[in-house]
């Protein structure tokens, strides 16, 4: 991809400094981490660009207000209308509150309770609408056209990409000598307003600054889009990820991110999980798995040559009820958590000899469930599932084999 195409695009670094001007007094400038943890992986500086900490818990409140402040005195009588499972509808809320509009916000049945009482607790009336947000975007837009009122899109749209596009300005300005930037991509807004900010100012120092993308796997509609220089959309969006759920880029990001970002990556769902607990614990920072998408990539070698690199961190809002579920997984899928089945002979002494075992190789059991009822479990047997603390994957191999040694057969579930 191109590093000079910046005349022509719908979105110009004149816009984003505009931008940046109108937000002066709502918007905050959030700061960098430096991460020596991140910098011993990749072995060059890596520095964590914290909008997990901006106003509404992530950077959509920038290209929010960007677009709603420019909204002509009759357009705002009219009330702005907005689709979202969380952080848009946040971000919506917010900035109506600032400007004294009136919002409402569309979000799915199902959302997260958290998100939507904080949605609520910013003004916005909610209404609960359709199983996803494209179903919820679908009435969102519907009303506005019934209505009248003002619909606000969350990415395809020129005020909002160069409202997200602050973050780039902000960036150059703490880390001078930025060599690489990683920002999750869903609909694409903020990646092209990174863009747009990043590669005017890399032509004005004369210099490269690799703009990175980094999608979900299981939600990578720009790989497939860039490769057929269209927009293509996927069939099926299954994440954990769901701030960058997006099943479709959008056109006016798209039309930038094609000419300007060097690269899309993906990363797994357990590479995510691994990066949420990563930055918990080694950065103290609470994020939410789409927010820590660039720090995946950073962990899964998926980066060359990163030199220094700044890893946007878009979120913090997620739903402790999802947090328990992803530290979970990320500590199972860093050998950290082990969860096993096994059949056994129900007769005394079947459970001391795991026991025994499990003792033996210093894991620490946290939980025993007992099954004697199942489709798979034979009369006179019973299943026994056993949670354990564990110290890295060498140890669970450990643990395992000594269990096989015993003659059982353990059966790895993923937590």
């Amino acid at each position: 991809m191109s590093s000079t195409g910046l005349t022509g695009l719908q979105v110009r670094y004149e816009d984003v400094l505009a931008a940046r001007r109108l937000q002066a007094g709502l918007i905050e400038n959030t700061p960098i981490q430096h991460s020596r943890a991140l910098a011993r992986i990749t072995g060059s500086p890596v520095y964590l660009k914290c909008e997990n900490l901006q106003r509404a818990g992530s950077f959509k409140v920038r290209g929010a207000y960007t677009r709603m402040a420019r909204l002509s005195p009759e357009e705002r009588s009219r009330g702005v209308v907005a689709a979202s499972a969380g952080n848009h509808a946040q971000g919506v809320a917010v900035a109506a509150k600032h400007l004294s509009v009136r919002a409402r916000i569309y979000m799915p049945v199902g959302v997260a309770l958290p998100k939507l009482a904080a949605t609520q607790d910013h003004g916005a009336e909610v209404i609960l609408h359709g199983a996803t947000v494209d179903e919820a975007l679908t009435e969102a837009q519907r009303y506005a056209a019934d209505s009248g009122a003002v619909f606000v899109h969350p990415f395809d749209n020129v005020d909002v990409v160069a409202g997200q596009g602050t973050v780039g300005l902000e960036i150059v300005e703490q880390v001078p000598d930025v060599d690489t930037v990683l920002v999750g991509v869903g609909g694409g807004g903020l990646l092209a307003g990174l863009a747009v900010a990043l590669k005017h100012e890399a032509q004005r120092q004369g210099r490269q600054i690799r703009v990175i993308g980094v999608q979900a796997e299981n939600a990578a509609a720009y790989p497939p889009s860039l490769a057929a220089d269209a927009l293509v959309p996927l069939q099926r969006v299954t994440t954990m990820a769901d701030g960058i759920a997006v099943g479709k880029p959008g056109q006016i990001p798209f039309s930038i991110i094609k000419e300007l970002v060097d690269d899309v990556v993906t990363v797994s769902e357990d590479a995510l999980a691994r990066a949420l607990i990563f930055l918990l614990e080694r950065s103290k920072m609470v994020v939410e798995p789409a927010g820590a998408v660039g720090v995946a990539a950073l962990m899964e070698g998926r980066i060359e040559n990163p030199g220094v690199t700044v890893p946007v961190l878009s979120g913090g809002n997620i739903d402790p009820m999802l947090m328990l579920k992803v530290i979970q997984r990320g500590l199972s899928a860093a050998g950290r958590f082990l969860q096993v089945r096994i059949m056994l002979h129900d007769r005394p002494g079947s459970l001391a000899t795991i026991s025994r075992v499990i003792a033996e190789n210093d894991a620490n059991v946290t939980g025993v469930d007992h099954t004697r009822i199942g489709g798979s479990i034979n009369m006179g047997d019973v299943a026994i599932t056993i949670f354990m603390e564990t110290r890295g994957e060498e140890h669970c191999a450990a643990i395992l084999q000594a269990l096989r040694d015993e003659g059982l057969d353990p059966q790895v579930i993923h937590g």
